[in-house]
């Protein structure tokens, strides 16, 4: 375990630090410190003796190599939008916290080999704004886009609304550029999509959040613009029914569905109640929706041909009970905005038990089932807040109180909760973290749903990467 400085071992990092990155990029006052030390949900907050801002590769380089040599520990931080506590701070007060912010520029962009290499602080929107720009698309969307960061996207492999058809993060990314916990910059940037020189090294750095390096940049992969994007919304019986109407569009369309997402009946009944600006598509209520999203390389009305012939098998075959197909961009979005705005609703309501969990497609009906009886018999009246992206396995099985129970008093239950939950999804071969990450809040977790030889295999490239254990420590293993 990292021993705490002594305070004039303290005042001798800060000035190595400052001389790297500069007087006004080192925060050393509580205040300033502040917003870097919570969490996104504001349930947590750590500490830390210094949050250092450097501008470039080369500086966090130098960063890491001083704290290397005092053996004080390092939380890299991104947009801080996680959820399982991967970028902040613990509360012993050891570690700095390196966020990578100033590392914000799109290096290059090669239209002719469909690629960006961007920094590790840019903001996904950002990213995505500069490729429809260069008449490109670069399809990771998630919600906190507009906030969030490709470093900790691709720290934390992150998914979002469009794996169906482009993967998550880890397959967007062809090179990285990566500070090793010694200090030294890796320089893997290669816009390459066949490289076969040995072991995969950049496979390591995506997902392992930190915990092995600090990825300072990327060379991310762009795909052309689709022609048309529809949007359509489907009213359903059942998660079984949601996966038949899954297979038969997959079936009829092809690769032009890239985006297929489940809500439940009381996750729209709660964003009506906190956002009744927005759309209403039915004027009843129906079980389960999904949202369909096509895009087509050709044109509008081939898009729209496509839907309209994979929704109306649907009905005939009973599949669908009814459906709403946006014919704008603005009901598109409003469309979206329903399930965009569940998370929102669910902060808005009180506080619940939240999951990301991914399973295999065809399990999913039988999952929700079953694990909803579980909690029911054990928690009677608690409300299942399901939703997430069927298409690739993913859900987010979150748990509310009763109506009119304290939602205070319903989290601490959260032990028990999480364990119905998370040994169901482990009887059906699922994953207990799907795009959130495992943090230090799932961390206790691997150790009962990974065998003891995989947490061997993972800690020997620990040691192996960071042998001072100074990297995001407490975060995974």
């Amino acid at each position: 375990m990292t021993e705490p400085l002594h305070d004039e071992l303290h005042d001798e990092l800060h000035d190595a630090l400052r001389a790297i990155v500069g007087p006004s990029h080192l925060l050393l006052d509580p205040a300033a410190m502040a917003p870097y030390l919570a969490d996104w949900r504001g349930r947590y907050t750590g500490r830390a003796h210094a949050v250092v801002l450097p501008a470039n590769a080369a500086e966090v380089a130098r960063v890491v190599a001083a704290c290397a040599a005092a053996r004080v520990p390092i939380v890299p931080q991104g947009g801080r939008t996680g959820l399982v506590l991967g970028s902040v701070p613990d509360t012993s007060g050891l570690a700095i916290v390196l966020t990578l912010r100033r590392l914000d520029r799109i290096r290059h962009i090669d239209a002719a080999n469909r690629t960006m290499t961007v920094e590790a602080g840019c903001i996904l929107a950002d990213i995505e704004q500069a490729a429809a720009q260069a008449g490109m698309l670069f399809p990771l969307s998630l919600a906190a886009e507009g906030s969030c960061t490709i470093g900790g996207n691709l720290s934390t492999n992150a998914g979002g609304t469009a794996v169906l058809r482009y993967g998550n993060a880890r397959e967007l990314c062809l090179g990285l550029e990566v500070v090793t916990a010694q200090g030294q910059v890796w320089d893997g940037l290669r816009a390459l999509r066949k490289d076969n020189t040995g072991y995969a090294l950049r496979e390591l750095f995506i997902g392992a959040e930190g915990t092995l390096g600090v990825i300072t940049a990327a060379v991310l992969k762009l795909y052309p613009q689709p022609k048309a994007s529809l949007t359509a919304l489907v009213a359903l019986a059942s998660p079984q029914a949601a996966l038949d109407l899954l297979g038969l569009v997959q079936e009829r369309c092809g690769a032009a569905l890239t985006g297929f997402e489940l809500m439940s009946d009381y996750c729209l009944r709660l964003v009506a109640a906190q956002f009744p600006a927005l759309p209403t598509p039915f004027a009843v209520h129906h079980p389960q929706y999904a949202l369909l999203e096509l895009s087509s390389p050709e044109s509008q009305d081939h898009a729209c041909g496509l839907i309209e012939s994979a929704i109306g098998a649907a009905l005939e075959a009973g599949i669908a009970l009814d459906a709403v197909l946006a014919s704008s961009n603005s009901q598109s979005l409003g469309l979206w905005k329903l399930r965009e705005h569940i998370p929102l609703a669910q902060a808005a309501a009180g506080k619940n038990i939240k999951h990301d969990i991914s399973l295999p497609v065809s399990r999913i009906p039988a999952f929700i089932d079953q694990t909803g009886a579980a909690l029911q018999a054990a928690f009677p009246g608690c409300q299942l807040v399901c939703f997430g992206h069927l298409g690739d396995g993913n859900l987010h099985f979150n748990v509310a109180p009763p109506p009119g129970a304290g939602h205070e008093a319903f989290l601490i239950h959260q032990q028990a909760v999480n364990r119905i939950v998370h040994d169901n999804v482990a009887a059906f071969h699922g994953s207990i973290s799907a795009e959130h990450g495992v943090g230090a809040l799932k961390r206790d977790e691997l150790v009962r749903y990974k065998s003891a030889v995989e947490l061997d295999m993972m800690r020997a490239i620990k040691a192996a990467l960071d042998p001072l254990g100074i990297m995001n420590p407490g975060k995974i293993l």
